[in-house]
C-alpha cells in the first residue's frame, strides 16, 4: 500500500480518537457543548470519514479502473491541504463560538477554504484515474 494511503488512513483514526474524546467531553461538561460541537463534528466528519475515504478511494479505485492514480502529487497536497485546513477549523471553532472576533474567523475561513481545495482536488484526481475507457 502507497505510504501516503497509509498516512491518511492513519490520520482518519488519529481524529476519530480526538472527535470520540470531544463527544465524550461534551457530555461530561454539557455547559462547554455549545462551544466544541462543530469541532466534534468536522473531527468526525472531515476528519475520520473523510479521511478514510480519501485513504481507501485513492488505493481501491485505481485498482478497480486498472489505472494507476492520476496524480501522486495531488494526492500529497490534498494530503496536507485537508489536514492543515482540518486543524484549523476544529482549533479555531471553539473561539468564533465564544464570539472571538478577527484572527479566529479569518483562520476559520482560511481553513475552510483549504478544506474546499482538498475535496477538489480529490474529485479532480479520481475523476481523471477512473475516466472512461474509450470503446
Amino acid at each position: 500500500m502507497e505510504l501516503t494511503v497509509v498516512w491518511y488512513l492513519r490520520m482518519s483514526l488519529v481524529y476519530f480518537i480526538a472527535g470520540a474524546i470531544i463527544g465524550f467531553a461534551l457530555l461530561i461538561w454539557p455547559s462547554e457543548a455549545g462551544y466544541y460541537i462543530s469541532a466534534h463534528v468536522h473531527l468526525n466528519l472531515l476528519g475520520f470519514m473523510s479521511m478514510m475515504i480519501y485513504g481507501v478511494g485513492y488505493h481501491i479505485l485505481p485498482k478497480f479502473s486498472g489505472r494507476h492514480i492520476y496524480s501522486p502529487l495531488i494526492m500529497k497536497v490534498q494530503f496536507w491541504l485537508s489536514n492543515a485546513g482540518l486543524i484549523g477549523m476544529a482549533g479555531s471553532w471553539p473561539f468564533v463560538s465564544r464570539g472571538s472576533e478577527g484572527t479566529a474567523e479569518t483562520i476559520l475561513i482560511l481553513s475552510a477554504s483549504m478544506s474546499l481545495l482538498a475535496v477538489i482536488l480529490f474529485a479532480f484526481n479520481i475523476l481523471k484515474t477512473v475516466k472512461a475507457v474509450q470503446m
